[in-house]
């Protein structure tokens, strides 16, 4: 079983692979629903500030508006890298080299997968960071 390769710890079928993609896309389903809530809560903000004269200098609610935007955006972006990082786990399955750490190439224990879906690393390379050649 050893010259088998693998494709994770829990991946050793069609059926394995069915359930990792299905997970996969549920939670990219939920995270494209995230990013298009935060799309729609940062334009709110920038509409209710529009119909305003914000003075962000003098206005007591302008640092409060400012942050608001900037904490929804920052959202917005980790929504997006999120994303980004599901489509990429989703290669993976389709290349059959989901579940591999990309840092030693072992296997990525099943609980780490559990709740990082998209990690590329077992827990041992996400600790030590890249290798360097």
């Amino acid at each position: 079983m050893a010259d088998t390769p693998r494709h994770g710890p829990d991946v050793h079928g069609p059926s394995d692979l069915s359930s990792v993609r299905t997970r996969l896309a549920a939670d990219r389903a939920d995270t494209l629903a995230r990013a298009a809530a935060l799309s729609r809560d940062y334009d709110g903000i920038v509409a209710a500030n529009a119909l305003i004269a914000v003075d962000d200098e003098h206005d007591p609610e302008g640092g409060t508006t400012a942050f608001e935007r900037a904490h929804v955006a920052a959202l917005m972006a980790q929504t997006r890298e999120h994303l980004e990082e599901l489509d990429r786990a989703l290669e993976r399955v389709e290349q059959g080299r989901y579940g591999r750490c990309e840092g030693c190439g072992g296997t990525i224990p099943a609980e780490r997968l559990e709740i990082r879906p998209a990690a590329t690393t077992c827990v041992h390379c996400a600790r030590s960071g890249p290798r360097r050649a």
